[in-house]
């Protein structure tokens, strides 16, 4: 039976901050709809009726990796078939082709090569930004910058510096998984732990570098731990401020990967961004990430907290070599539509939210 939520009404309507208890009680027992009733009046009051996206592209410039990840259909060790590495001459061409198209957006993430030079991270920002002047690049996770670091026996904050001078503007939030020890021991234990996680964001918000931040859901975590990794986030960013959006991502289920696990429903996605937009409520916007949500949910989601349906995003590759039936990437203007048919005002962005594009509804 579903749960009581008149007392969590009560709280959110005088502007009060949900606890680890009001966030298990969402997770575990609301009735889905009340729920995302209650976060479409939170998104409501922030955002109104505007839905915004980004005309972008993913770069995902290597899939060799050090790491073997439980839930990750995309890394490949070197030498293996379809391993791949970018060459910078390659990257460069692409990324000038998407900004004679109108791109605002380079998200550049990858596998944590072992042999990659230092320079080719420095060099491929530093082409970008003189080929692309305009466009903003969000690179590197913090799971990618540690392994820098390490590998060049240098301080986190050192390696965010270089990066920031090549033309490096905010990073984005991959990488960060379940916090909890119990499921990183499961899913990814050779990866950095939450501390490590944390700690990367914390440096680059003082640098002034700002990111997104993200949970991967619907595998072997707990709702109580999926509240955990929420109130964690939510707490760096009392302390920093810099985190400019949240994006819930879909575990892509796949032979041999975790256990078997299936992967959300439609209703434990819908679920996971309402209870987002509750529990976070210093972040500003929450995404509905289509490419692992697809296209007929994300607009749904709309209605359930997300503010934001991402970008076009052409060429992905991480999620759709983990299995998402998403399209590689969309038009704006089918954006656009799917926001309007959602009865909401479709706004073009930039990487920093500000609307660059607007249409009445």
């Amino acid at each position: 039976m579903p749960i009581d939520l008149r007392d969590i009404t009560a709280r959110l309507e005088k502007g009060e901050r949900l606890s680890a208890d009001d966030g298990a009680r969402l997770f575990r027992g609301a009735d889905l709809l009340e729920l995302g009733a209650l976060a479409h009046r939170v998104r409501q009051a922030r955002h109104g009726r505007r839905a915004t996206f980004v005309r972008n592209l993913h770069l995902n410039y290597t899939n060799v990796c050090a790491l073997r990840c439980d839930f990750c259909g995309y890394s490949r060790p070197d030498g293996a078939p379809g391993a791949f590495t970018v060459p910078l001459d390659e990257a460069f061409a692409r990324a000038e082709a998407a900004a004679r198209t109108g791109i605002r957006e380079i998200h550049i993430v990858g596998g944590l090569h072992p042999d990659l030079p230092y320079g080719y991270y420095t060099d491929l920002l530093r082409g970008l930004r003189q080929r692309c002047p305009g466009v903003h690049l969000k690179a590197f996770t913090a799971v990618e910058i540690d392994h820098l670091a390490a590998r060049a026996g240098r301080p986190v904050e050192a390696v965010l510096a270089d990066l920031r001078a090549a033309g490096l503007d905010s990073l984005p939030g991959g990488g960060a998984e379940v916090f909890a020890e119990r499921v990183r021991r499961r899913l990814c234990p050779r990866k950095p732990n939450a501390d490590r996680w944390l700690a990367v964001h914390r440096a680059a918000h003082r640098l002034g570098i700002p990111s997104t931040a993200t949970m991967l859901y619907g595998h072997v975590e707990t709702p109580e731990e999926r509240v955990d990794h929420l109130l964690r986030i939510r707490a760096l960013q009392d302390e920093t401020g810099g985190f400019t959006a949240f994006i819930p991502l879909a575990y892509q289920p796949g032979p041999g990967r975790v256990g078997g696990a299936a992967g959300p429903t439609a209703q434990d996605d819908l679920r996971a961004i309402a209870v987002a937009r509750l529990l976070l409520d210093n972040i500003e916007h929450i995404k509905a990430y289509w490419v692992m949500l697809g296209l007929k949910l994300a607009p749904v989601a709309l209605h359930f907290g997300a503010d934001d349906l991402d970008g076009t995003i052409e060429e992905e590759k991480i999620a759709h070599m983990a299995g998402a039936g998403s399209p590689a990437g969309v038009p704006a203007e089918a954006l656009r539509r799917l926001i309007r048919e959602a009865g909401m005002e479709p706004v073009e962005r930039d990487a920093r939210y500000a609307p660059v594009g607007h249409e009445p509804g």
